[in-house]
C-alpha cells in the first residue's frame, strides 16, 4: 500500500528534530450545508532541522517514531516570508 503524502504549514519548531504541521481542510456542515474550516495536526520528524515556522512542507507517512510522531519531512515546498524581529535586533546591536 502506498504511503500518504500531505502538504501543510509548520506552526511549531521549538523542539529538536520535531515539527508541528497543520493541514487545513474544508468540511461541509451536515445540517446547514455551510463549509467550515478545520485543520489536522501532525507531528513530523525533521532529521536535519530544515524547516521553520511558517514554511509550507510536504510530509509522508512513516513508522511510529514516538508516541505522537507518525510522519516524516519529505521536502520544504516554500520558505516563510516572515521576518524574525529578534534576529534583526541582534544584528543591529552587533553593527
Amino acid at each position: 500500500m502506498p504511503k500518504k503524502i500531505a502538504t501543510g504549514i509548520v506552526t511549531n519548531d521549538k523542539t529538536a528534530k520535531t515539527r508541528r504541521v497543520e493541514i487545513p481542510r474544508l468540511v461541509k456542515h451536515r445540517a446547514y450545508g455551510k463549509y467550515i474550516h478545520r485543520k489536522t495536526i501532525c507531528y513530523v520528524h525533521d532529521e536535519n532541522n530544515e524547516s521553520s515556522n511558517g514554511d509550507t512542507v510536504e510530509i509522508t507517512e512513516c513508522r511510529p517514531l514516538s508516541k505522537t510522531k507518525r510522519w516524516s519531512l519529505l521536502r520544504v515546498v516554500q520558505k516563510s516570508e516572515a521576518v524574525d524581529l529578534a534576529v534583526l535586533r541582534a544584528a543591529e546591536k552587533v553593527e
